[in-house]
Formats: structure tokens, sequence, C-alpha cells
């Protein structure tokens, strides 16, 4: 028997670090402390890869699709879902949909999606090109999925999306920075009239 760490136990799983030690944690598998580092038998770890189906996991697929624009591009979000489908490998559970900037965070369909792999419904993310599921931070999302034991993978890994969406982004940046600025100068104008108008009284100074 050999006492494995964290990372090779992982592998030999094949899953994310982060999720053997969540395995761990729940008491799914168990783990032998050495120190303060966490060790892994290797006789648990094969019985692992046998409970947990090892390579053969089934796959359910959540194709996530989405375009820049509020309206129009149904060509583009049917043309990517189309491709999707046709490299599918395992079961599609659902394709999740959003129409907006890769920058925002509350995409409906993003958040669907990224539910739907916490309960275990989907464990393969699927995307024509990475900037579809996010301009940046895309990192972070591969991490959230393989907390769950699901991975992201990527039909195109090298291509980018068009000069004009990168555009229409960078705009969207500056925007949504410009609106937060003017609502906090906004808000101080607010209290600054209502001070002087006597509706409320205004701050004393600390001395």
């Amino acid at each position: 028997m050999e006492l494995l760490r964290l990372s090779k136990a992982a592998n030999r799983l094949g899953v994310h670090p982060v999720t053997l030690r969540l395995w761990a944690d729940s008491g799914r598998i168990p783990v032998t402390w050495v120190g303060r580092e966490r060790r892994f038998s290797s006789v648990d770890v094969e019985a692992m890869k046998v409970t947990a189906g090892g390579g053969d996991r089934v796959r359910l697929e959540g194709l996530y699709v989405r375009v820049s624009g509020a309206t129009g591009q149904e060509s583009s979000l049917e043309a990517q879902e189309s491709e999707l489908r046709a490299a599918a490998t395992g079961e599609v559970v659902k394709v999740f949909k959003d129409r907006g900037s890769g920058l925002r965070e509350d995409r409906p369909g993003l958040n669907k999606l990224l539910a739907a792999v916490a309960d275990g419904s989907v464990t393969v993310v699927r995307v024509t090109h990475e900037d579809r599921l996010a301009r940046f931070g895309v990192g972070w999302l591969r991490r959230l999925c393989a907390v769950h034991g699901a991975t992201v993978e990527v039909l195109h890994p090298k291509k980018t999306g068009g000069r004009q969406e990168l555009l229409e982004d960078f705009i969207s940046l500056v925007t949504t920075f410009a609106g937060r600025l003017y609502g906090m100068r906004s808000a101080d104008a607010r209290r600054r009239l209502l001070a002087e108008s006597g509706q409320c009284p205004q701050p004393q100074d600390a001395g």
C-alpha cells in the first residue's frame, strides 16, 4: 500500500484536487494525515475509481451559447448549438443561452448552467469558444465546475471573438463604471440639496 499526496491521488482518479478534498471532507474517501498534509491510501483510491466509475463516468453535457447583442443574431446562437451538438460524445442535457456581454456576471443562462453543475445534472460544460463563456475569469469558472466534479470543454480553444464584439465589451465596461460613478455623484448631490432645503440635517463636524 502507498500513501499518495492529494495531487497524485486526484490525478489517478481523474478529478480536480479540490473535488478530492471535498470527497475527503464529506467522508466519501478515507484520508490519513501526515503532519498537516492529507494522504490517501492507494488501495482506497483504486476502490474509489470503481465506485466513481473512473474514466467511464456518464457525460451529461450542458451546451452554453451566447451572443453579445440583446436582439437578433439568432443564426449565431443556432450555429453555435448545431456545432456543439454535432461534436457531442455524451447525452446533451440542455442548451443554455444568453444575450449580452461576456463581461456580465448576472447572465441568466450562465446562472442556470452553474446551478445544473452544482446539482450534478451537468458533468461537462461545452462551448464553441472560451470567450463565449466569459471574457475574463474563465479559470475561476473552470475551478468552480471542478469543485462539483464537472469539466469545461472548448471546441475551438485557440480562436477568439471578433473585433466588433471586443469593442462592444469595452464600451459596456466603460458604461458600467461611468454609470456607477454618476450614481455616486447623484446621490451626493441629492443629499446636499436636501440638507440645503432643511429636509435633512447637515453632517456635524467631529471636532
